[in-house]
């Protein structure tokens, strides 16, 4: 049986009331392959700063009798952290011309239903009808293929990524540090996927 959801859409100053609730979200998804992230709430406070503070992020909320049970994140990539900029500027892009998606994360029992085709629609549309963004993009952690923790029959999202029209960008990558589970602070090397963004018609 298909779960009851909702999705909401919350643009700039509308998605504070929600930093909490994908915080937690964030911590308890991101805890399995293929990040390992052993979470910290504080940590997630820090990091969702740069779209509170931005007038023009977007978080695309499923919901569950009133509970966030997924979300997808996005804003200007000139709103967020040297970090996520550099590889950027490094390639000969302006930052000024990307829409960056941060995360999208969903509990397990929702997912199937089409809820990730959803955040990915919502969030183009909204980067779109900004009106001034070439691209869309995001990055995913690198993992060895025989990284001895990778679940057996895992299924990455590559091929749902490939069919949205996103390509991996080889070497165009960001360092990233967070505590793995029962490793402690751990780099990570993540890459970014592009997609060009077309104009509203």
């Amino acid at each position: 049986m298909t779960p009851a959801y909702t999705i909401g859409l919350f643009r700039g100053p509308e998605i504070t009331p929600w930093l909490d609730d994908v915080a937690r979200l964030r911590v308890a998804v991101f805890r399995d392959w293929p990040y390992l992230y052993d979470g910290d709430l504080d940590f997630e406070r820090d990091y969702l700063d740069a779209y509170a503070r931005s007038a023009e992020s977007v978080f695309v909320l499923a919901m569950d009798a009133g509970q966030v049970v997924g979300a997808s994140t996005g804003l200007p990539l000139a709103d967020d952290t040297e970090a996520f900029r550099q590889p950027f500027v490094d390639s000969g892009m302006d930052p000024e011309d990307i829409f960056y998606f941060g995360e999208s994360v969903l509990l397990p029992a929702y997912r199937g239903n089409g809820i990730g085709h959803t955040f990915f629609d919502l969030r183009e549309a909204h980067a779109r009808a900004l009106g001034r963004f070439g691209w869309t993009a995001f990055c995913a952690v690198d993992r060895e293929s025989d990284d001895p923790r990778r679940p057996d029959g895992h299924r990455g999202n590559d091929v749902f990524w490939d069919k949205r029209g996103y390509t991996r960008q080889p070497g165009m990558t960001m360092r990233l540090a967070w505590n793995e589970i029962g490793r402690g602070e751990v780099d990570h090397a993540l890459t970014f996927w592009l997609r060009g963004l077309e104009p509203m018609r």
